[in-house]
């Protein structure tokens, strides 16, 4: 019999909608009155938080971390239900701290507990199956919604209503979730990990877009943030006109990430002309592979919690 611990957050998957169709939290979370028994699987069900996911803070993400390091020799796996707008965040950072070898999984819906068709319950089913699976062990984090199984590390929300949303570009799920089996046809990738019990700091996300001007650049400095994530253009590249600010920013020793504003492909130094990657990274710029800026974001505070600087950071960040 498989121990799974289910953390219950809030979110869509948590929440009804009434006559007009207006879709809210309610005070008694309805994953929690659900019972989806499944042979061999003991379900804990644990109403942790009640909150939609634009709410969710760092330190709630935190309070997720250290509760499965508490629990992680009572259960076999864990199973968290949260809100698919910042999902992917959630997930992202539980995969970059030091969890235990055991399945850990995310899941969510697009459509509230009381709609027709709702996809809650099928998912935190699917989700418990996923979780109970051997092979699911020592894969990091996993998000699975739609009988797809996807990595922390590049899953991203696509469509702001498909119940297929959730999507890995580039690489695609790491598995699927069949009538009898789970299987898996790709390996998680092994991550750098961090065991902090509280994380601070200030990194904003900025976009790139055509003839952008400096205003915001401008406002920012070393006493109001920690560092700074760009959406650059195309492969890697800025408009010329922010590039006195961007420097300005860079000699008061706050690090800057770039990441690509593409939906697909990796951010990698490749034109040479003004404001183009190459120049930026000469610069000290640091290019981040394949995550999306919310991810960058994480992975930048999370770095500079640890303590990492200079080149070890720069290691850390572009690796």
């Amino acid at each position: 019999m498989k121990k799974i611990l289910a953390l219950h957050t809030g979110g869509t998957i948590s929440m009804q909608a009434d006559q007009d169709g207006h879709v809210a939290s309610s005070q008694i979370n309805p994953m929690t009155q659900i019972d989806t028994p499944i042979e061999e699987i003991q379900v804990t069900s644990v109403d942790f938080l009640n909150v939609p996911s634009p709410h969710i803070r760092l330190e709630h993400m935190m309070a997720l971390y250290q509760k499965i390091k508490t629990e992680q020799d009572n259960f076999d796996g864990f199973v968290i239900t949260h809100g698919t707008d910042t999902l992917e965040e959630t997930a992202y950072f539980l995969d970059t701290m030091a969890i235990p070898k055991k399945p850990i999984v995310l899941t969510g819906a697009m459509r509230s507990s009381n709609e027709l068709g709702s996809d809650g319950v099928y998912n935190y089913r699917t989700a418990l199956r996923v979780a109970a699976d051997e092979k699911s062990a020592d894969k990091g984090i996993l998000v699975v919604m739609n009988d797809e199984i996807h990595a922390a590390k590049y899953v991203t929300k696509t469509h702001t209503t498909n119940v297929s949303t959730f999507q890995t570009p580039t690489h695609g799920p790491l598995g699927l979730v069949t009538k009898r089996e789970i299987l898996y046809f790709k390996t998680a990738e092994p991550r750098v990990r961090f065991d902090l019990s509280h994380i601070s700091g200030t990194v904003p996300i900025l976009k790139a877009y055509a003839d952008m001007d400096s205003v915001l650049l401008d406002s920012l400095s070393h006493s109001a943030i920690s560092g700074l994530v760009i959406e650059a253009l195309g492969a890697g590249n800025l408009p010329p006109t922010i590039l006195p600010a961007i420097q300005n920013l860079l000699t008061q020793n706050i690090p800057i990430v770039l990441v690509s504003r593409c939906f697909n492909g990796i951010a990698e130094p490749v034109y040479a002309y003004q404001g183009g990657g190459i120049q930026l990274e000469q610069d000290g710029i640091l290019f981040v592979k394949e995550l999306n800026a919310q991810k960058a974001r994480l992975k930048l505070l999370i770095a500079l919690n640890a303590g990492l600087k200079g080149q070890a950071l720069a290691d850390y960040i572009q690796g």
